[in-house]
């Protein structure tokens, strides 16, 4: 079975402290609930999530939606965004299945970021190994108006922000990422391909904006 691999970032610096993590928990455990009721995205959904403070770590390696086991996430310290990338890199490179001679191999994942685009340390580097890899969109939300956009675009064109990191907004961003997880799955199950932009994603919220950029 071909897997639809997902992969969530996010920022769990200390500008996430309070209401802003607390959210993002709620809207983790409402985007696996969802999924849980979608029948073809238990089929073929993987999702795998990476925080990110002062160090990066995958707290939820590439799991099937039903296994799915809540992680612990707390936000403190500074935002090591270039090492999360590099995991991420390292990551996608083990965990999704390529294609064979003989056998098809996972479809090209799917990436969403929720970030305000601070970073401590190096963020060239770990920019250029990560476009290395193939993903069929990548989604950078940023937190809050006094976020790092220019830091963000360098990442991915498709750039949206949510102007308050307040409970509603993140909710709904989740709310977002789960709705355009079922988009790519029934796709799939339809017509065994899918063609993903952030144009063929279901339409976002009204708390969150697009932010158009030409740099890749």
């Amino acid at each position: 079975m071909r897997r639809l691999p997902v992969y969530i970032l996010i920022d769990t610096s200390t500008s996430m402290r309070g209401e802003p993590i607390e959210a993002v928990k709620v809207g983790i455990m409402s985007l696996i609930e969802s999924l849980n009721q979608d029948p073809y995205a238990l089929e073929t959904v993987c999702l795998s999530i990476i925080t990110y403070n002062a160090k990066a770590e995958q707290i939820v390696p590439l799991t099937e939606v039903y296994k799915f086991h809540f992680p612990e996430i707390v936000a403190k310290g500074r935002s090591a965004l270039g090492e999360a990338l590099m995991m991420l890199t390292e990551k996608v490179s083990e965990e999704v299945h390529k294609n064979t001679p003989t056998a098809k191999g996972d479809w090209e994942p799917l990436l969403f970021i929720l970030s305000d685009g601070g970073y401590s340390g190096p963020i060239a580097k770990p920019v250029a190994e990560f476009k290395k890899i193939p993903f069929a969109v990548v989604v950078a939300c940023a937190a809050g108006e006094k976020s790092h956009i220019d830091v963000l675009k360098k990442i991915t064109n498709d750039v949206i922000q949510i102007s308050s990191i307040d409970s509603a907004s993140i909710k709904s961003y989740f709310k977002w990422i789960s709705s355009s997880i079922s988009t790519a799955s029934l796709k799939i199950e339809n017509s065994g391909e899918y063609d993903m932009t952030i144009d063929t994603l279901p339409p976002l919220p009204n708390e969150i904006k697009v932010l158009r950029s030409n740099n890749n």
